[in-house]
């Protein structure tokens, strides 16, 4: 169970969760975005890190952490990792609901403000 955090307390508990333990860094934000926008790429990790014009390094991270959370999904084809978006329909819908729950500036501010409580409390932990 995830627990509710305080500054979170109007953030619907499915979206704390999911901000929690799937989404919980704005790079997996952008990279969940990026493929729902592209919901049948299917590509590796430098070329991801190439469209978003993010560092190949962190975007490795963060893939791997999004395919550990059932988000993305990885195989390897030949000798290369590749990565596409989980085929699982009850996270892409989630997912779809994400995207479209964010178009609401009051949503996206909760989220926001969901994310920099979990880095700050992760900050705290190190």
């Amino acid at each position: 169970m995830v627990a509710h955090e305080p500054g979170n307390t109007d953030l619907d508990p499915m979206w704390v969760e999911f901000l929690q333990t799937k989404v919980d860094t704005f790079a997996k934000w952008d990279l969940v975005r990026f493929f729902h926008d592209n919901p049948h790429m299917i590509d590796t990790a430098e070329n991801i890190a190439r469209y978003m014009a993010r560092d190949l390094e962190q975007v490795q991270h963060e893939l791997k952490g999004l395919v550990s959370a059932d988000v993305l999904s990885m195989e390897v084809r030949g000798q290369v990792e590749v990565y596409r978006l989980t085929e699982n329909e009850k996270i892409r819908t989630l997912i779809q609901d994400f995207i479209a729950a964010c178009h609401d500036y009051n949503f996206r501010r909760k989220a926001i403000d969901c994310i920099i409580h979990g880095m700050n409390y992760h900050r705290e932990e190190i």
